[in-house]
């Protein structure tokens, strides 16, 4: 009876590494076009400078490598089975910076003018987890007025403007949110803005935190996102 072989964890480093941070994939993500895997976070700040795989440098999409992105849960999983004590670590070190840059969040700011994304909204805006034991950020949703822009007439500021969701909640999902909110058609183009810059609908607010509104400062809380009818530049 042939003996079976054991495999150790650093036999299948090289297909559970990312080539930009060299550690072990921290949610898993793959670019559509070619497959090339990196963690989340690496690949996002990469398109923030490029369009290209760091991995083959193939251009991804033209003007917005953001969309070309898929979570690979499955690999996820694998990752966290193969590599003992990862989940946990990972999990620390989030909550951590968390509550190192007091974003987990209970009584901060008024309690009348916050709201949660609840589960019947979660259902009004078609669908998606918004990872309810996830870390939670609060923020404060503001239509952005602009004198003469079409279809300023139906866009209006939220009866609640100050919510609280977790960091993984994506921009695509507030802007669903938006549209239900404001009774606009699911098919109706928002943009949302930090800092006046146009936020990708595959932001998270967690990444947004880190790479827009942080250059506030640690007072300016809670983060500001500012909507309206989406700009067509031509």
């Amino acid at each position: 009876m042939a003996t079976q072989r054991k495999h150790l964890v650093q036999d299948f480093n090289k297909y559970i590494t990312c080539s930009i941070c060299r550690g072990y994939l921290i949610k898993p993500t793959a670019v559509t076009e070619c497959l090339h895997t990196f963690c989340k976070s690496c690949i996002v700040q990469h398109f923030e400078e490029s369009n290209e795989c760091p991995e083959c440098g193939i251009q991804v999409h033209e003007t917005n490598p953001l969309e070309m992105l898929r979570l690979d849960k499955t690999l996820e999983e694998i990752i966290f089975k193969l590599v003992p004590g990862l989940r946990e670590k990972e999990e620390q070190q989030e909550s951590d910076f968390w509550n190192k840059n007091k974003i987990k969040t209970n009584e901060d700011g008024p309690r009348t003018k916050k709201a949660h994304l609840s589960d019947e909204e979660e259902d009004d805006g078609r669908g998606g987890d918004y990872h309810r034991s996830d870390p939670q950020i609060a923020i404060c949703l503001d239509c952005l007025r602009n004198n003469g822009q079409s279809g300023e007439s139906i866009v209006k500021g939220l009866m609640k403007k100050f919510i609280r969701c977790s960091t993984r909640v994506t921009v695509g999902t507030i802007k669903k949110f938006l549209c239900v909110k404001l009774k606009l058609p699911s098919s109706y183009e928002l943009d949302v803005l930090c800092n006046g810059e146009i936020m990708g609908k595959d932001h998270t607010l967690e990444f947004i935190y880190r790479t827009r509104w942080r250059l506030q400062g640690d007072s300016a809380y809670p983060m500001v996102l500012e909507y309206r009818p989406r700009i067509d530049f031509g």
